[in-house]
C-alpha cells in the first residue's frame, strides 16, 4: 500500500509540472511625488488561494526589477514593499510568458485617518543597515529548527559545525526578542528554538549595547541574528524531550522548557549522552553524530560548543549538562538576562604518534603512544543588566563567575632514534593531576549622551579574580643512551597555585565637528594585570616514606606584573555611502617579575611603542559593500620568555629565557568584498590579508648530536610574512515553484614565510596552501534533497636550505547528504563521507569511507518522532592525520567513536498563543 501511495504521489507531482506555466514579470518602481527610482524595494508574488509566497525579489539602483517564477494558477497577487511607502497591490493575470508592468508608482506612508494598516507579508525587507526576513515566505519541514530556517534564506550558510555567514559575513550573536538567550552561544539557539515561534529574522551589524545607544556603527565584519517571537506566542510554555539507547551502551538524553510571559523569559535545559556530543542538541536527525554540530575539542581535555565549554575530551567522552537561562524587564528602566550552566563529563582516549624531525645536518625520529583518562565538572554563571535612568544615560554590568574541577590520568611512553634508527633515548611517564579553578570577572560601562550631534562620554571598568590550584603526582623514568649514559627516575609531587588579579579603566569621549557625520575620538586606558604563580616540588623520601624532599630545582616561585598606560586619538567619518575612522595611541607598558626561589633572575622591561588602526567602508548599495583596513599591534615577549631561568621540568627538553627580547610588531593589512544579488540569486563573497612581522619572537632549538637532548631558547627576528585571498560563489537556479538547484564554488589561497633557527642554523620556510572546493544542492520541496560536496588541498613546503627537502601534501574530502520525505511523515537522511590523505605513513588509515544514516517517522499530530540513528555504518571511522611544519613531519591518529545503533524518541510540547496564519495582504485598505 505504502509503495501505491509513493507512486501515486510521484505521479501527481509529474502532472502538476506538466501543468506549471513560466513567467517573467517586469516593470520599475518610482515614488509618486518625485519619480525618484527606488532601490531595494521587494516585489512578491502570493497565491489568491492560500497567499503563499511564489517568487519574490528586489528593484535594483534603478528601481528595475525582474521577477521570474512558475505557475499552474491562472492569477497571481503582486506586492510592493518599500519602507516609508505605502505597500502596493495588484492581481496580474498569468496570461502570457512576458509581462511588463512598466511603472509602479509608491505612496509616501503618512498614516492618513480613515485608513487601516495591514501587516505587511513581504518575504524581505531592507531597512538601510537591517537585513528583515518574514518566516512565513520561507518553508521549511513541520519540526523544523531555527538551523534548518537559516538554510532556507537566501544569502545565508550555515556549514557542519552550526557556523553561520550572511553574505559572507560570520554571525557571532543570536539574540531573541533584543535578549540573549543562554549568553552568546549561537548554536544553542539554532539548534533548540523551532521556527514555528518565530516571525522576523532581522540580521544587523554586531554591536555592544553600549554601541548601540550611542549609534555608533558597530563591527562590519561580523553580524548578530535577532529572532523576534511572534506576538501571540509571547506567553506560555514550550519545549521538548529526546531520549534514546543503542548498542555498545550507547545513550543520550535531552530537554528542554521554555517558559515566556511577555518580556520575562525562563528557561532549562538538559542533557547527557556518551556519544561525544553536548547533552543540549535533540539529535533525532543526526545532529548528534560525532564531532559535529560546532564541537571543537580543547587542549585540556574539555570540548567546546560555539565557544562554551562543556567539559569532555578527546577519545570517548560521557557527559552530563543542565543550563538555566532568564531574561526579565524590571520595571521601565532596567533590564536583565543571566545564565547558569554545569557541565560534567568523563572521557578516555590513546593516541600514537610517528615523528620525523629535520636538522640542518641531520634527523632524528620520535615514536610517541599515550592514554589519558579525564574526569571534569564545572560550573558558570552570567549576569547581565542594563540600566536607562533616561534617554541619554546608559549603564551596563556583566559580572561573571566560574567554578571547575578537573582529574587526570596520563601514561605516556616515548622513544627516540637518530637517522641510522639507533635507541637515543626513551621516557615513561605516569601523572595524576587533580585541579581547581576559580575566576570571578566583571564589566561595567556607563555612557553619557550629550545632545542630537552624536556627543557622549563613556566609562568602563573590568576586573578579574582567578585562583587555581593543582596536586600533580608524577612518576617518569627517563633514559638517554650513548657514550654518557644517563638514567633520570622522578618520583614527585608538585602543589601548585595560580592567583591572578586584573583590572583596567577605559575614558572615551566623542566630539562631533559635523553632526552625526564627523567626529574626534579620544579614549584612555589604564590597566594592571597581576599573577602568583608557585610550584612547589617535593621528592619522594624513603625514610618518612612521602613527598617531603623540596626540590629546588623544579620548584619555582614567581610574582608577575604587567602595566599598561594607552593615550589614543582617533577620528571617524560616516557618511551615507561610505564610512572611514583612523586612530592612533601610544602604548607605555611595563613588565616586571620577581623570582622569590632565584632573586639573580628578577627582571624589569619597560616598553614604548606606536599602536594604529584603520578602517574604510563603502556600501555601493544595499545589496553590495567593500571594507578594507590597516593595524599596527605590537606584542611584548611573555614573561617566562624574558626569564633567564633554566626550566629542566622536562629533562628532554630544557628551557631557557632571554632577558633582551625585544616586543614584536606586526603590520596587518585585509579588505573584502560581500554582494547578493536578489534577482538573478547569486552571491560573491571576496576577501584578502596580509601581515609583516618585525621583530617575532621564536623559539630556537638545539639538539645535542647524541643524546638527541633539546635545549630551547627564544630569540627575535626579521622577516616574517603572509598573505591569503579566498572567494566564495552562489548561485540558486529555481527549476520550477518546488525543485531549486543551488551552486556552490570556493577558493583559498595562502602563503606563508617562516623565519627559524634549526640547530643555530637560520632559514626561511615558505609554506603555500590552495583549497578549491564545490557544493551542489538539488532541493525538491517536500520530496527530496541532494547535496554532493568536493574539497581539495595542496600544500608546498619548500625550504632555503639543502637540509630540509621541498614537500608537497594532498588531500581530498567529498561528501555526499541526502533526505528524502516520502511517504509523509518519513523522513531518511543519510550523510556520507569519504577523506583520502596519501601523504600519511604506513601504518596509519590513508582513507575512510564515513557514512551515517537516520530514519525518522512523525507521530501525534507531528509532536512525537520515533528515530533510528546508525553511526558509522561501515565501521571505517578514523581521525588519522599529518601535520608537516617547517622542521617536522608528524603523523597521528587517536581514540574515536566506533560504530553504533540508536532507537531514539521525542515530544515537543508547546502552549503558547495560537499560532494561525499571518494577515494576508500587507496593503492599505481604504474606508
Amino acid at each position: 500500500m505504502k509503495k501505491l501511495v509513493l507512486v501515486f504521489t510521484l505521479l501527481f507531482s509529474a502532472f502538476l509540472f506538466s501543468q506549471e506555466k513560466s513567467f517573467e514579470i517586469t516593470g520599475e518602481i518610482k515614488a509618486e511625488d518625485d519619480q525618484s527610482p527606488l532601490e531595494s524595494a521587494t516585489i512578491y508574488l502570493e497565491r489568491v488561494k492560500d497567499s503563499s509566497v511564489v517568487s519574490y525579489t528586489i528593484s535594483d539602483k534603478e528601481g528595475k526589477f525582474n521577477l521570474k517564477g512558475t505557475t499552474y494558477d491562472e492569477s497571481l497577487n503582486l506586492y510592493v514593499s518599500f519602507v516609508g511607502y505605502r505597500t502596493f497591490y495588484k492581481r496580474v493575470k498569468i496570461d502570457k510568458e512576458i509581462i511588463n508592468l512598466n511603472i509602479l508608482n509608491l505612496k509616501v506612508d503618512d498614516n492618513m485617518l480613515g485608513e487601516v494598516l495591514v501587516k505587511s507579508t513581504a518575504p524581505i525587507t531592507i531597512k538601510k543597515d537591517t537585513l528583515e526576513f518574514n518566516v512565513k515566505s520561507f518553508k521549511t519541514k513541520k519540526d523544523a529548527t531555527v538551523e534548518d530556517l537559516l538554510k532556507k534564506l537566501p544569502g545565508v550558510e550555515v556549514d557542519d559545525e552550526g557556523n553561520i555567514t550572511v553574505n559572507g559575513k560570520s554571525v557571532n550573536k543570536i539574540l531573541v526578542n533584543g535578549k540573549p538567550f543562554f549568553g552568546n552561544d549561537p548554536t544553542i539557539t539554532t539548534k533548540n528554538l523551532t521556527k514555528d515561534i518565530i516571525e522576523k529574522i532581522q540580521v544587523v551589524d554586531t554591536k555592544t549595547k553600549a554601541e548601540a545607544f550611542t549609534g555608533e556603527e558597530g563591527d562590519k565584519e561580523s553580524k548578530t541574528i535577532n529572532l523576534t517571537i511572534k506576538e501571540e506566542n509571547n506567553k506560555g510554555i514550550f519545549g521538548r524531550v529526546a531520549a534514546g539507547g543503542g548498542t555498545d551502551k550507547r545513550y543520550e538524553l535531552a530537554g528542554m522548557l521554555n517558559l515566556f510571559d511577555n518580556d520575562r523569559r525562563i528557561s532549562f535545559l538538559v542533557g547527557g549522552n556518551n556519544t561525544n556530543t553536548p547533552g543540549f542538541s535533540f539529535g533525532e536527525i543526526s545532529k548528534m553524530f560525532g564531532t559535529g554540530g560546532g564541537i571543537s575539542f580543547n587542549s585540556n581535555g574539555s570540548f567546546s560548543l560555539g565557544g562554551r565549554s562543556f567539559g569532555g575530551g578527546q577519545g570517548i567522552t560521557t557527559s552530563q549538562n543542565a543550563g538555566f537561562n532568564y531574561a526579565d524587564q524590571i520595571g521601565e528602566n532596567t533590564e536583565i538576562a543571566s545564565d547558569y550552566f554545569y557541565a560534567s563529563s568523563s572521557s578516555e582516549n590513546e593516541s600514537s604518534s610517528q615523528r620525523e624531525t629535520i636538522l640542518a645536518d641531520s634527523r632524528f625520529f620520535s615514536n610517541s603512544e599515550s592514554q589519558t583518562e579525564n574526569d571534569t565538572d564545572s560550573h558558570s554563571f552570567n549576569l547581565e543588566f542594563e540600566i536607562e535612568t533616561d534617554s541619554t544615560f546608559q549603564i551596563n554590568i556583566e559580572p561573571s563567575f566560574s567554578y571547575s574541577r578537573n582529574t587526570t590520568l596520563f601514561n605516556s611512553q616515548d622513544e627516540t632514534f637518530d637517522e641510522d634508527m639507533v635507541l637515543t633515548n626513551q621516557s615513561d611517564v605516569n601523572s595524576s593531576v587533580e585541579s581547581y579553578a576559580r575566576q570571578f570577572n566583571n564589566e561595567l560601562t556607563a555612557t553619557k549622551r550629550f545632545g542630537s550631534r552624536g556627543a557622549f562620554i563613556r566609562f568602563q571598568i573590568n576586573n578579574s579574580v582567578s585562583q587555581q590550584e593543582s596536586d600533580d603526582f608524577i612518576n617518569s623514568d627517563t633514559e638517554i643512551f650513548g657514550d654518557n649514559p644517563e638514567s633520570i627516575i622522578r618520583n614527585q609531587f608538585t602543589d601548585g597555585e595560580n592567583d591572578s588579579y586584573g583590572v583596567s579603566t577605559k575614558l572615551q569621549y566623542r566630539y562631533p565637528i559635523i553632526s552625526k557625520k564627523f567626529f574626534l575620538n579620544f579614549e584612555y586606558e589604564y590597566a594592571i594585570d597581576k599573577d602568583k604563580n608557585r610550584q612547589s616540588t617535593f621528592d619522594f623520601s624513603d625514610s618518612t616514606q612521602d613527598f617531603t624532599d623540596f626540590n629546588t630545582v623544579l620548584s619555582t616561585d614567581f610574582e608577575y606584573g604587567d602595566v599598561r598606560s594607552i593615550p589614543e586619538l582617533g577620528i571617524t567619518y560616516r557618511g551615507e555611502k561610505w564610512s572611514t575612522r583612523l586612530n592612533v595611541g601610544y602604548n607605555i607598558r611595563t613588565l616586571n617579575n620577581k623570582d622569590l626561589l632565584r632573586p639573580q633572575f628578577n627582571i624589569e622591561r619597560t616598553f614604548k611603542n606606536l599602536e594604529g588602526r584603520y578602517n574604510f567602508n563603502y556600501r555601493f548599495s544595499p545589496k553590495a559593500s567593500v571594507y578594507m583596513g590597516y593595524r599596527l599591534s605590537n606584542n611584548p615577549p611573555g614573561i617566562r620568555q624574558l626569564q633567564a631561568f633554566e626550566d629542566v621540568s622536562n629533562p628532554l627538553n630544557v628551557v631557557i629565557g632571554n632577558p633582551n627580547l625585544e616586543p614584536s610588531n606586526r603590520h596587518s593589512f585585509y579588505g573584502g568584498y560581500s554582494g547578493f544579488d536578489w534577482q538573478k540569486r547569486t552571491g560573491f563573497y571576496g576577501n584578502f590579508n596580509a601581515a609583516i612581522n618585525n621583530n617575532q619572537v621564536i623559539a630556537k632549538t638545539v639538539v645535542d648530536p647524541e643524546t638527541l637532548k633539546r635545549t630551547t631558547t627564544y630569540d627575535n627576528v626579521n622577516g616574517s610574512y603572509s598573505y591569503g585571498i579566498s572567494g566564495n560563489y552562489s548561485k540558486d537556479f529555481k527549476v520550477d515553484t518546488l525543485r531549486t538547484i543551488k551552486v556552490r564554488v570556493g577558493a583559498r589561497y595562502n602563503f606563508n614565510n617562516r623565519i627559524n633557527f634549526n640547530n643555530d642554523v637560520k632559514y626561511s620556510s615558505e609554506v603555500t596552501t590552495y583549497s578549491p572546493s564545490l557544493a551542489i544542492e538539488y532541493l525538491w520541496s517536500k520530496v527530496l534533497e541532494f547535496k554532493p560536496y568536493y574539497r581539495l588541498n595542496f600544500t608546498n613546503n619548500a625550504f632555503d636550505i639543502d637540509a630540509f627537502e621541498d614537500r608537497q601534501f594532498t588531500t581530498h574530502s567529498a561528501g555526499l547528504r541526502t533526505a528524502t520525505f516520502l511517504p509523509k511523515d518519513l523522513e531518511w537522511r543519510n550523510d556520507i563521507s569519504f577523506n583520502y590523505n596519501p601523504n600519511v605513513a604506513d601504518g596509519f588509515q590513508k582513507s575512510a569511507w564515513f557514512w551515517n544514516s537516520t530514519l525518522a517517522y512523525s507521530i501525534l499530530k507531528d509532536k512525537g518522532l520515533i528515530t533510528l540513528k546508525v553511526y558509522d555504518l561501515l565501521n571505517q571511522n578514523t581521525n588519522a592525520r599529518r601535520i608537516a611544519t617547517q622542521d617536522y613531519i608528524e603523523d597521528s591518529q587517536s581514540t574515536v567513536l566506533q560504530q553504533y545503533f540508536m532507537l531514539s524518541f521525542s515530544f515537543k510540547f508547546n502552549s503558547l498563543g495560537s499560532k494561525g496564519e499571518a494577515d494576508n495582504g500587507g496593503v492599505f485598505i481604504m474606508n
